[in-house]
């Protein structure tokens, strides 16, 4: 490669790129301890069970370590008994099949000098950790709306459940890590349906290189450089980066995640490229591949910021990072309906995952669909604050839902909204749909439960009913 231009036209024709995209960061935050990894793994509880969580009147008790409740505490006593469970550590749950499948991909294709995997992986750090890993560390704006408390659980002002595994790259990096995988739980407040649940559980990789290793095979090598001064930010590239290292640099990332996904999807697969937009990447992509003729979102990836590298101590080199959704994929390759399965102790679920080899097929046989019963709530919705902050939000209600409905709550989906020509009030109406994943549900019961959510949300949220 002799010239900037010459270099960059042998990499246009390498990948199809769809449509740009711009979707909301917290997509990606979809499909990534204050003091550091130490601290992460002191809060670990590995060995044996973990302290049953408290919520108190004035602390919150999680994995062993207290924290002060103030005016953000909004993580519920149902959330918290999540905390521990590790899905994705259960050997032979189809969440660690996943996790395992990816990693004995990355341990077999991809060896260090001296013969040993280049990747290292990490599926055991704290889910507790400070808003300054979840958002600052990644470049997060203190007002992007991903912050906002209605999406996420909070302990206190300062402290939260990861909303992504991200919030640990910084320290990793920090620690004189190159190349890594990261797994964990990962807790967000969200809609109610088969694809959604408040915890569930993401896989991201991370890997730098040095301008050695960018550089070494291209002719001429030497006289290049990751960094270049006076440069500006364009789509394609970082104000400090060279064109030359971000194209080859992309050209890996691509390179590394196609391999993944032709591994986890067969030879056949189709993949493409859309152009993404994220705090902490650029330039940044989704990768999609085409499942059952429509075309689908599998993770979000891009080249590092370059500030958030530099915080790490590693100002000298050049990344790239991943993330995915773990029950994504594992819905898809084994045909796995409904998200809340993955929470499932019942035996003819498990049975189905306990393989010889985590590379054999497997294809979910469904157990017994049970029928469903809906009900419907309506309730006038509470003033405005003085301070102008919206005193209700659809989250706020659904987490209710599944606080007092826990598993039994399949959907919950906003029917209808009104407004009175003459008082201004709203309201909303909400279809509940219940279905047990393991036997059928009577109207008794069904009835008892909602009732219980429609005192909840008049004495919780100050809405008034209107049934």
């Amino acid at each position: 490669i002799h010239t900037s231009s010459h270099f960059i036209h042998s990499f246009i024709h390498s990948f199809s790129i769809s449509p740009p995209c711009h979707r909301p960061l917290r997509r990606y935050l979809s499909g990534l301890s204050a003091n550091g990894i130490a601290a992460s793994r002191r809060r670990l509880s590995t060995d044996g069970p973990a302290p049953r969580p408290v919520i108190g009147q004035d602390s919150v008790e999680v994995l062993g370590a207290s924290y002060p409740r103030d005016d953000f505490t909004n993580v519920t006593a149902k959330i918290l008994d999540k905390v521990g469970r590790n899905l994705h550590n259960q050997p032979h749950h189809p969440l660690w099949l996943i996790k395992e499948r990816i990693k004995a991909h990355f341990y077999s294709s991809y060896i260090g000098r001296w013969g040993n995997p280049l990747f290292s992986v990490h599926d055991n750090l704290s889910p507790v950790v400070s808003t300054e890993q979840n958002f600052d560390s990644l470049l997060i704006p203190p007002d992007h709306p991903s912050r906002k408390r209605g999406d996420n659980y909070y302990l206190n002002r300062t402290t939260m459940l990861r909303a992504h595994t991200s919030a640990h790259q910084r320290e990793l990096v920090r620690s004189g890590l190159d190349a890594f995988l990261l797994a964990g739980d990962v807790y967000r407040r969200d809609e109610i349906d088969a694809s959604h649940y408040p915890v569930f559980h993401q896989m991201e990789g991370v890997r730098l290189f040095t301008n050695h290793e960018v550089f070494s095979k291209v002719q001429d090598g030497h006289e290049l450089s990751l960094f270049e001064a006076g440069g500006r930010r364009t789509p394609q590239k970082q104000e400090t980066h060279s064109l030359e290292a971000v194209k080859l640099v992309e050209f890996d990332l691509k390179n590394t995640l196609t391999r993944l996904i032709t591994y986890l999807f067969g030879d056949d697969v189709e993949v493409r490229w859309v152009d993404c937009y994220f705090p902490f990447t650029h330039p940044s992509f989704e990768m999609e591949v085409r499942f059952q003729g429509d075309w689908m979102e599998v993770l979000g990836c891009g080249v590092m910021e370059q500030e958030l590298v530099n915080s790490a101590g590693a100002g000298h080199k050049l990344g790239w990072a991943f993330g995915l959704g773990l029950e994504r994929l594992a819905m898809v390759l084994y045909s796995i309906p409904d998200i809340r399965l993955f929470w499932s102790q019942d035996e003819r679920f498990l049975q189905q995952f306990r393989l010889p080899d985590i590379q054999q097929p497997v294809t979910f046989q469904p157990l017994s669909k049970y029928p469903p019963l809906h009900n419907d709530i309506s309730f006038w919705l509470p003033e405005e604050s003085e301070a102008g902050r919206e005193s209700f939000t659809q989250n706020d209600f659904y987490e209710l839902v599944r606080s007092v409905g826990g598993e039994l709550v399949e959907r919950v989906s906003l029917q209808d909204e009104f407004t009175h020509p003459r008082t201004g009030r709203r309201s909303q109406c909400y279809r509940i749909v219940y279905r047990h994943m393991e036997r059928t549900l009577t109207q008794d019961e069904v009835r008892r439960v909602h009732q219980q959510i429609e005192h909840a949300a008049e004495t919780e949220l100050g809405v008034q009913g209107r049934y």
